[in-house]
């Protein structure tokens, strides 16, 4: 799923895991450190109190000290002391006692203060509550020693004495839990520092092991999202590089490397069509050229051979007509005489006469037909229409004997207008209907179609006889190259078709499914430029 994700929100993903192992590692190293700090500084508070709480304990223990002797005095005035020297040591104890009681709340306010600057939420150790309410115990009780002490009825005597030492006594318990409470605090925090050092250091492994986890996951990732693709493309494009045209880049991630990765297959696909289509273009250029050399060197060959047949076939013409001239008288009377007196020889020499007349002919149309089709002057071309001009040459091809039993059908809108030379578009269209129906069977049909295919005039020829094989189609518009089934035809009916067309600007192409499947040809002619612009109008 995460695959599919843009590279961008891919990249946002890797920060986010990298800055969640630098948040983990830095929290757990900061916890440790700041729970060192706490204890380092709870220990060292409760160092500074050790000593303050030890002279408190001693200020009380001198307070005892005094009331002890004190009560020792007193016993002795009543057993054999003198009464007058009371009101003196008593005023000197309460002296002495408030000297000590001052310096117990010195101490005591200097305790007090240490306590106050401990933080109770640092450690264990400095929570310092129940020093706090021992303080506030402490002072009550000094609070009621002073108050015995500073009664106007102050005597050594059996009622204030024991109370004052009772007193003293429970200040003395108080401040002797002190010491006790932070000895006991000390020894509760060595078990409470173990847990923590426990708690933290397995914080600390995973914390560690989830680090390295999410490193590794990031590593992965890294390596899946950018560094693998990257490495595929760049091999993709090596091995095309190299000429490997049908290899395709497979990125399954469908972010930019996987569009790139599709661009990079579509350009090779695109390179490796016009690449196909340039050796086509080659092959058919080369053919053509192949071809137009063909026909100018058969040009250039039939105008000097056409120059010099014609001479011997004009005398061959001509001695023949003499001949027959000669022989009109004699062949006249043979012809006035009945069928049974006919003369053979003269029936037989007339046939002669007459095929040397038409074979000379015929070998003057075809040396005439070489000599236009090695013409190279300029032709003047009109705007005609086709449909016209189409309809023309099918209507005279209908009369010819020979075609009655084929069928010939037209399709054509209104008006198609191109600059074409009439004469020689006529001799195209009679070539290419006369070679269709010389391919049929009885009954066949050859349809002739003419169409507007944007700036061009298109006449189609089909027909449904004899077909051609791929071989026959390759050298279909070659010189001499004839299929025809007769066996008359020359092999320059084509040729000359090719020619005229292509002097017009056009072109004409040759098609066929196969043997006994018929054959087309598609002939291009560019409109006339007034027609084509009354088209577009139109549309």
């Amino acid at each position: 799923m995460l695959s599919r994700l843009p590279i961008r929100n891919k990249l946002l993903f890797g920060v986010t895991l990298l800055l969640a192992i630098v948040v983990g590692l830095s929290f757990s190293g900061y916890q440790g450190v700041y729970a060192y700090r706490a204890l380092a500084r709870g220990i060292s508070q409760r160092a500074i109190e050790i000593p303050i709480a030890d002279d408190l304990t001693r200020h009380v223990g001198d307070l005892r000290i005094t009331v002890s002797e004190a009560k020792s005095d007193s016993n002795a005035f009543i057993y054999g002391g003198t009464r007058l020297e009371a009101p003196k040591k008593s005023q000197d104890l309460r002296q002495t006692l408030h000297t000590s009681l001052a310096a117990i709340r010195e101490t005591l306010r200097n305790y007090a203060a240490q306590l106050e600057l401990a933080d109770p939420d640092e450690s264990l150790i400095s929570d310092n509550r129940r020093e706090l309410e021992t303080v506030e115990k402490i002072k009550s009780c000094i609070s009621r020693i002073e108050r015995i002490i500073d009664d106007e009825d102050w005597i050594f005597n059996d009622i204030n004495l024991p109370l004052l030492s009772k007193e003293v006594d429970t200040l003395y318990s108080l401040t002797s839990e002190l010491p006790a409470i932070l000895q006991e605090r000390m020894h509760s925090l060595a078990g409470n520092v173990r847990t923590q050092y426990h708690t933290w250091v397995g914080m600390m492994f995973t914390s560690a092991i989830a680090a390295i986890a999410l490193l590794a996951l990031a590593v992965f990732c890294g390596y899946s999202w950018i560094f693998h693709p990257l490495k595929v493309l760049v091999m993709g494009s090596r091995r095309v590089a190299a000429g490997d045209f049908n290899y395709r880049i497979d990125l399954r991630s469908h972010d930019e490397m996987a569009e790139l990765a599709a661009a990079m297959n579509h350009m090779t696909v695109r390179f490796q069509q016009i690449r196909d289509d340039l050796d086509r273009q080659v092959q058919l250029r080369t053919r053509e050229v192949v071809r137009s050399e063909q026909l100018a060197s058969v040009g250039f060959l039939a105008a000097g051979v056409a120059h010099e047949i014609n001479n011997p076939l004009a005398a061959v013409a001509m001695c023949a007509e003499s001949l027959e001239m000669r022989l009109h008288d004699i062949i006249v009377c043979d012809d006035a005489q009945s069928d049974e007196a006919h003369n053979d020889e003269i029936t037989i020499l007339r046939k002669y006469l007459r095929r040397i007349q038409d074979e000379a002919f015929r070998c003057k149309g075809i040396t005439e037909k070489l000599l236009d089709f090695s013409r190279l002057g300029e032709v003047e071309h009109h705007n005609t229409d086709l449909v016209e001009l189409t309809q023309g040459v099918i209507d005279m091809v209908r009369h010819l004997g020979k075609y009655r039993q084929k069928n010939i059908e037209f399709v054509a809108p209104g008006t198609v207008i191109a600059p074409v030379n009439s004469q020689e578009m006529k001799q195209v269209l009679l070539n290419l209907i006369t070679n269709g129906l010389d391919s049929l069977e009885p009954g066949g049909t050859v349809v002739v179609e003419l169409l507007r295919e944007d700036d061009e005039a298109v006449i189609n020829v089909r027909d449904d006889g004899c077909g051609m094989t791929p071989e026959v189609l390759k050298h279909l518009f070659e010189p001499f190259f004839t299929r025809k089934r007769d066996g008359q035809g020359t092999g320059l009916g084509l040729s000359i078709t090719y020619r005229i067309i292509e002097d017009h600007g056009g072109a004409i192409e040759a098609s066929s499914a196969g043997p006994s499947r018929g054959a087309e040809f598609r002939v291009t002619l560019p409109l006339a430029r007034q027609h084509h612009h009354e088209k577009l109008q139109a549309a």
